[in-house]
């Protein structure tokens, strides 16, 4: 089966890519051919996530636009600022030239089936398979429906979601309910294997881990707000690894140089990354659906971080405060310093960090890649 799959943006719409592309894997005798199709801003990350993908996999890049859309924002606000202006009529034209070479792409590769994961590169990918009358199934993870999916969603063969159907006003004909593609490797450890985990990382095994990340090109909020709490953290004996982003490494590092001792910040984690959220003790993240469900599969205690100018981001992060399934922190608290207060109660209280990982890990689907490649199988062309 020859496949073209899309994402890009964040590494929540590629790591899930390669969770199906591992299940096709299972399920197919014969190779699959796979090309990844991103958007230059991620092009690093996604060449160096698929590299350990289960099978080859061939990464281009087309430009594409991101349209800029505020809350607050009315048409005329739109019109007349120019700076946002400029910017949308700059991305409108990305976009033009990324439907030409998303075609070009598409009628080179000719696949028999085109899988959009997610972000504003899928746009001119999936009006592409439109073009060439590929089968296009596209993957909604946020409990929110996004901009690129609500366009593409008309002419999709079949549309997979992150979150029950009763979320979303897509056609419930074509609809399925498969949950965010997760690697098999998201599953719970027992605290001794835990431990040992910890200690092989280089970790004290007797002492508390705590794991930050924004997002595979980080979140100047969160690292700013963990700098902050690196007092209180080392003067707890808390362990800190903050992965701040490759942009903002430099700089957060610099800032966080006194804790060094106990307080490790990292620019990216490809290879490592299960092991390092299965080690933490606590983890703080923004709340990308993808994050979200690693960490319900991983049986983690999560402090998420909904990006500020993300609906969906708050829309998830909504439907776990409400379970009680993690501690819900907006951008506006970090500037009042609520997450180091937040990180010591919760690393004070074993009983509380046991609760929230409980009521996190029934939103856990480990058979999500399986039900998306199944998806992809089924409406794949037969040669």
């Amino acid at each position: 089966m020859r496949i073209m799959a899309a994402g890009g943006g964040s590494g929540g719409h590629v790591t899930p890519v390669a969770a199906v592309l591992g299940e096709l894997a299972r399920m197919n005798a014969k190779p699959l051919e796979v090309r990844f199709v991103t958007d230059r801003a991620f092009e690093e990350q996604a060449r160096t996530i698929m590299q350990a993908a289960p099978v080859p996999v061939d990464v281009r890049v087309i430009l594409a636009g991101k349209l800029r859309r505020y809350k607050h924002f009315g048409i005329v606000d739109y019109i007349t600022t120019p700076s946002v202006l400029v910017q949308n009529l700059f991305d409108v034209v990305k976009l033009v030239i990324g439907v030409g070479q998303a075609i070009w792409q598409v009628g080179r590769f000719r696949p028999d089936i085109v899988f959009a994961k997610g972000g504003y590169v899928c746009l001119p990918v999936g009006l592409a398979a439109r073009f060439w009358r590929v089968p296009l199934v596209i993957h909604d993870s946020d409990a929110r429906p996004g901009l690129t999916n609500r366009l593409l969603a008309p002419f999709a063969t079949a549309i997979a979601t992150g979150y029950p159907l009763e979320n979303y006003t897509y056609d419930k004909a074509r609809s399925h309910y498969t949950g965010v593609p997760i690697r098999r490797d998201f599953r719970p450890l027992k605290a001794a294997a835990q431990a040992h985990l910890k200690r092989t990382l280089g970790y004290k095994q007797d002492q508390l881990l705590v794991v930050a990340f924004g997002g595979g090109l980080g979140a100047r909020s969160i690292n700013h707000a963990m700098v902050a709490a690196a007092e209180q953290l080392a003067a707890a004996r808390i362990q800190t690894v903050l992965i701040a982003g490759k942009s903002h490494y430099e700089s957060t590092k610099r800032a966080a140089a006194e804790y060094a001792a106990t307080f490790e910040v990292r620019d990216f984690v490809a290879d490592g990354m299960i092991e390092l959220l299965s080690a933490a003790d606590v983890v703080v993240t923004r709340a990308s659906a993808t994050s979200l469900q690693e960490l319900a599969g991983l049986k983690k205690t999560v402090v998420a971080v909904p990006a500020r100018q993300l609906a969906d981001q708050h829309k998830n992060a909504a439907v776990y405060e409400a379970a009680d399934a993690a501690v819900v922190l907006r951008d506006d608290d970090l500037d009042q310093g609520a997450l180091g207060a937040e990180l010591i109660k919760l690393l004070a209280s074993s009983d509380r960090r046991q609760q929230l990982a409980a009521a996190l890990h029934t939103f856990a689907r480990p058979d999500a890649a399986h039900a998306v490649a199944t998806l992809l199988n089924t409406h794949a062309r037969r040669r």
